[in-house]
């Protein structure tokens, strides 16, 4: 039996790297997804690549950090099934910048993207979840939040920020037989990476990881299989880190 089956599941930043990763593995469990990334040719893309394949996706075009672009999205999956069983909180940005030449526009738009975000796409599917008591809210943090990093102040906030609202909305949602949980990605390659990280910088990485490999979208996926289907029925208020032993906490 495949762990989502016919469970309807949205997943933002789905066009590319971590969320097409975690797309292609949900589809293949028998999710119904409805795909959302502010790059609406590429998640158009994604939607008919899995189509193809014999998979159920719909693709939606919006930015996270609007509320009325995600209704549109969210108001779909209910009115087509009635209900969301899934949510993978996963679209977000990461340029780098000192902090004293950030500016607080650059600031506010991290948070906006990365942890506003999750109040918004929060507001709007809990109310359903609420009334079904059932739902699973996977979060996709950053092991940053654990080590720190360097000229990604505004990034490591918002990601620590991802971390404490799972946790005190766990407790909120808790007794709506609601699970809610994070996981923290370490490096990845993606087509992202190659845009913003230093490759010297990621071979340093992966040499203080235990596991001595680059890990890529499918290893984030499968853990957010994992909380996102009955597997995870006793968990929630979690974080599971996936970086290949770089951390250990």
């Amino acid at each position: 039996m495949k762990l989502l089956d016919q469970k309807v599941t949205l997943i933002t930043g789905a066009a590319l790297g971590i969320g097409a990763g975690i797309a292609d593995l949900f589809a293949e469990n028998g999710a119904i997804l409805y795909l959302f990334d502010l790059d609406g040719e590429k998640c158009q893309a994604k939607a008919a690549e899995l189509r193809s394949a014999g998979h159920q996706a719909q693709a939606f075009q919006g930015d996270v950090s609007r509320a009325e672009s995600l209704q549109t999205c969210v108001d779909a999956a209910l009115a087509a099934h009635g209900r969301i069983d899934a949510v993978i909180n996963n679209a977000g940005i990461y340029p780098r910048r000192a902090f004293l030449d950030m500016t607080e526009a650059e600031w506010d738009q991290m948070q906006d993207v990365n942890l506003k975000s999750l109040f918004h796409i929060s507001k709007l599917v809990l109310p359903s979840m609420i009334e079904r008591r059932s739902g699973k809210i996977v979060n996709i943090s950053s092991v940053t939040f654990f080590k720190g990093m360097a000229l990604l102040t505004h990034y490591v906030a918002s990601k620590g920020g991802m971390i404490g609202f799972s946790r005190a909305l766990a407790r909120e949602m808790g007794p709506h037989n609601i699970h809610i949980n994070c996981v923290t990605p370490g490096a990845i390659k993606t087509e992202g990476e190659v845009v913003h990280a230093d490759p010297a910088a990621i071979a340093a990485i992966q040499a203080r990881q235990c596991l001595d490999r680059r890990l890529v979208p499918l290893d984030v996926a499968g853990p957010c299989l994992f909380l996102a289907s009955s597997l995870s029925d006793g968990m929630t208020g979690q974080t599971l880190n996936v970086d290949g032993g770089l951390i250990m906490y």
